[in-house]
Parts: C-alpha cells; structure tokens; sequence
C-alpha cells in the first residue's frame, strides 16, 4: 500500500515537475489536452512542434525526460522486489515516512491544483485547432461584407448616441433630398418659362409681316365654304402668313368669322390682322393684276379732293392732273353719258356755272388701281358704280317728277349738313319744304363751296360768319331754286335720305358745326331761339374764355 501511495506521489510530481518545466503557452496546451483526453505523449509532441517552430534544440528535453525514466525506474524495481518477497522494507534514514492522512492531504492537495490547473475557462484565448477551426467555420452563404462606419460602430454607441446619430442621418438625408427637390422645381419652372417666353416670341413674331419690305402683290384664292383653318393653310403655301394654326387661333379670338370667297391680291408686307382684314371685304370672281393697289374716295369727297388722293398714288398714267384735266373732258364726259344715258341724261350744261359737270356722279367707295391704269378708266368705273347705285331709284323719281340731277344736287347738300340718318331725313324734308315754298335753301355748303373751302374743318365762329353775299351761282342765300349743281359726291345714305325724306313741316334748322347736332323749327321765331342757344350762346362763352 506504501508502494502504491508512493507510486501515485511520484507520478503527482512527475507530473507537477512536468508542468512547472513547460511555458506558459504548453502549460494551457497539456490542460486542454488533458481535458479531452488525449496522451501526455502528444502534449510533448506539439510541444516539439511548438519548439521546432520558434527555433529552439530539441536535445536537451528528451536526455532530461529519459534520466527521469531510469530514475523511476531503479527506485520501482527494488520496490516491487520487496513487496514480492513479502520482506518489510525497512526505513528509510533520511526521514520518517509519512503518514496516511499526510499522503490523503498531499494527494487532495495535487487534485485541487490539478483542477485549479485544468480550468477551461481560465483564459479567453482560442486556439488554431483543427476542430476549433472546423467549429468555427461558417456557410458561404451566410458570410456578409462588413460594413465599416454604420452597423458595427452603431453596436458600440449608447442607445441615445444611436437616436442622436439616427436623426443626424435622417436630417442630412432631407437635407439632401430638400436640395435636389428645389434644384428639379427650378429646372422645372426655368424649362416652363423658357417655353413660354420661346412660344410668346414665336406668336408674337408670327403675328408680324412675313417680309415688311416686299410690297409685291400675291393673288390666292380662297373657295367658297372654306374653314378657318384651310384659309390659313391657302395663306401659309402663298407665304403669306408664317403659321397657318395661329391664323386659326388669332381669328377665333378676334371672332373673325365671316371671311369671303374669291380671289385675293395680297402682300407679304402685310400683318395677319391686315390679311384678315381684307379676306372680310369679299374678293373677285375672277383674278386680277397683282399689282393692284387700293384707291379709297370717302363720302362727300370733292372732285378736288379726289384729285389730291389720286396724287398720293404715284402712278405713271394716272395723277391728279391727268383726272382733273379728263374729268373736264367734254367730248369725254359726252361718251360716258351715251354709256349711262339714264345717269348723265339730265347732266348740267357747261353755261349754267357749274363748276364741274360730273360734280356729284363719281360714287365714293374703294377702287382697284393697276399700275397701268389711266384717268379715264378710273372715271369710267366710278360713274358706273354710281349708276348701279341709282338704278333702283330711276322709277321712283320718273314718279315724284325728279331728275337725276336734281337728286344729287339735294344730296350733295344733306350729305354735309347732317350726320345722322335720321337728321340727313329731316333736313331733306327742309329742303324739300323751302323749294315747294320758293324758298331759298339758304346753306352754308353752297357758299363753302363756292368759296373752295368745302371739305376744310369749319369752327362755329367761321361757319356764323361765312358771307352770304358773295356773287355766285352757288349762293343760295341769294338765289332760289337749286344751285348748277352737286358740291360734293353724296353716299348712298345722303341719296336715300333724299329720295325717301321724312314728312314734316320743318322749314329751318341750325348745326352746330362742331357738336354735329342739328335742331329744327317750323318758324323763324323758333328758329332764332335755337340760334340764340345753340350757336350764339356758345360763341358768347367762347369769346369771354379767350
């Protein structure tokens, strides 16, 4: 049993003094070497491995591990001897032997610090094993990219430094997100204003003359029961117009609507307002010299006032001259009343004083000049528009036993004293009243006339001043009856007011030149009332303003 006892102490030191010859590193190795199991052998092993990788001799451990072997060895075998023999082993002399409980002490002893020693969990450290490596081994799939600056260094902040750096985050991100909202409104509102402004200038200028400087004359036709929109696109083939869809829109926005057929003579120096314009006036049955200019002689217009328009025009064969010189033309005027007997039968002869023959027949509208037009074509197209504008009253004045010339001549006046087509009715009537009385007309028109201010603006002060005395055959102050002839060229609505008067019983009237109101009276009591305060009194506030 000593034997034994003694057996287990030497191994209990053997394998202290192993332990206590090993690092720090081999020490923890022979634990957990232990603890799984494995050979003592094989802790000397990767002992050696450990050696041989940090350079060091092996020689020395394995003399040192074989003379503790022989040791052992010589010390056991005398020891198994004697206990064979059953001789008592006698005492030894250096000191006495030590006692059950002593040996039962050490040995609990060596157990303590053999588990103190084995403790697994003595140091956190892992270790290059194979099946530590094998343990540790984690799925392909499963393997992540690390994501440095976020999720691991969130792990190592407080939750309140998390929430600081979350909201951080977010405000940067809106931040961000802010910006690139305001910079896409911008663009957004820059693109829609550099729209709108291209689209401005591009209506704008569509709108304009396609060529303000060429004056030549293009002829298009427009066919009957055309839309809007097919106009616009005959104008825009003809380069005319720049944009037929613009054409379309700016008539509906004018309301331009009654457009005319026909044919058109027209200009790229023209506006579209202007072409609109014109497509509203009606066009030809048929296609006329492009060329052609336009010749306008406004109501009441004097022979000597067309003339000086005719001026304006700047045509080779025909001037102001030329028309004043074939309008005196007798053998001229002869030809032209074979043409229009109905209109010229009654014409004045040159020894009444009239001043000229065809005053009163050349009918005011707007004319079709060419440039190889000549005076006596221009003539010739106003007596016949005036003769078509007389036919359908041929009858009704063969009826009420007047002439032609007698018309005109009333009308030249109407068409003067009055403004309205009720007053022109009325002062018809006047006239009409003071004839059928043998009265004198007792106008002012005639004595302008006369005097070759007819057609010049006349104040209130001038026209209460005029001179009813002048010797002439236009003073109808003085003579009664009619005067020679026309003082002007009557409208259609001076005609029709003379020919168709109203009924009443006015013998006077009074204009205020300047207001163009006209007042009536039966009487001359009433007629001098009207003066007093509608001309004399004016005249009276004029004179003391000055």
């Amino acid at each position: 049993m000593v034997g034994i006892l003694n057996k287990e102490v030497n191994y209990l030191a053997e394998d202290s003094q192993e332990k206590e010859g090993l690092s720090f590193k081999e020490q923890i190795l022979y634990d957990l070497a232990k603890e799984k199991g494995t050979e003592q052998p094989k802790l000397v092993e990767e002992s050696n491995d450990l050696q041989e990788k940090l350079g060091l001799g092996q020689s020395a451990l394995p003399s040192a591990q074989e003379e503790e072997k022989a040791t052992a060895s010589e010390t056991d075998i005398p020891k198994v001897q004697k206990e064979e023999s059953g001789e008592p082993e006698p005492a030894p002399l250096e000191s006495p032997l030590p006692t059950v409980e002593q040996i039962e002490a050490e040995a609990a002893a060596r157990e303590e610090e053999k588990e103190f020693n084995t403790h697994t969990t003595k140091v956190p450290v892992s270790y290059p094993t194979n099946q530590a490596v094998e343990e540790t081994k984690v799925p392909k799939e499963l393997v992540q990219p690390a994501v440095y600056g976020t999720e691991q260094d969130t792990k190592k902040l407080s939750r309140s430094n998390r929430t600081a750096q979350t909201i951080n985050t977010k405000k940067r991100q809106n931040k961000i997100a802010g910006k690139i909202v305001k910079t896409v409104l911008i663009l957004l509102l820059l693109g829609i204003g550099l729209t709108g402004f291209f689209a401005y200038r591009y209506v704008t200028s569509a709108l304009q003359p396609v060529d303000a400087k060429n004056t030549k004359y293009v002829t298009v036709k427009i066919p009957t029961g055309s839309s809007t929109k097919a106009i616009g696109t005959v104008l825009e083939k003809a380069g005319l117009i720049k944009n037929a869809q613009i054409f379309s829109y700016y008539a509906k926005f004018k309301n331009y609507a009654d457009f005319q057929s026909g044919y058109y003579n027209l200009q790229k120096s023209m506006s579209l307002d202007t072409i609109a314009k014109k497509l509203q006036q009606g066009g030809t049955d048929t296609p006329q010299d492009p060329s052609m200019e336009k010749l306008t002689i406004p109501e009441g217009y004097t022979i000597d006032q067309i003339a000086k328009t005719i001026a304006k025009l700047k045509k080779n064969k025909l001037s102001s001259d030329t028309f004043l010189k074939k309008v005196q033309d007798d053998n001229f005027i002869t030809q032209e009343a074979t043409k229009y007997p109905n209109l010229l039968g009654n014409l004045a002869k040159k020894e009444s004083g009239v001043k000229y023959r065809l005053e009163g027949y050349l009918f005011p509208a707007t004319y079709n000049v060419t440039d190889s037009i000549t005076a006596e074509t221009l003539i010739d197209q106003m007596l016949a528009a005036m003769d078509k504008t007389m036919s359908q009253y041929y009858d009704v004045l063969a009826s009420k036993n007047l002439t032609v010339h007698d018309v005109l001549t009333i009308a030249s006046l109407v068409e003067k004293e009055g403004s309205t087509d009720q007053d022109r009715k009325n002062i018809a009537s006047v006239f009409y009243n003071r004839l059928n009385q043998n009265m004198p007309l007792q106008s002012n028109i005639a004595i302008l006339y006369a005097q070759g201010k007819l057609g010049q603006k006349t104040t209130l002060a001038e026209d209460a001043a005029i001179d009813t005395n002048i010797d002439s055959p236009y003073n109808v102050y003085k003579n009664t009856g009619l005067m020679p002839g026309p003082v002007d060229n009557p409208s259609f609505s001076a005609i029709e007011a003379t020919v168709n008067p109203a009924k009443t019983d006015y013998l006077y009237f009074v204009a205020n030149t300047e207001t163009g109101n006209v007042y009536f009276a039966n009487t001359y009591e009433e007629h001098e009332k009207n003066v007093q305060e509608h001309v004399n009194s004016k005249l009276t506030q004029s004179s003391s303003s000055n």
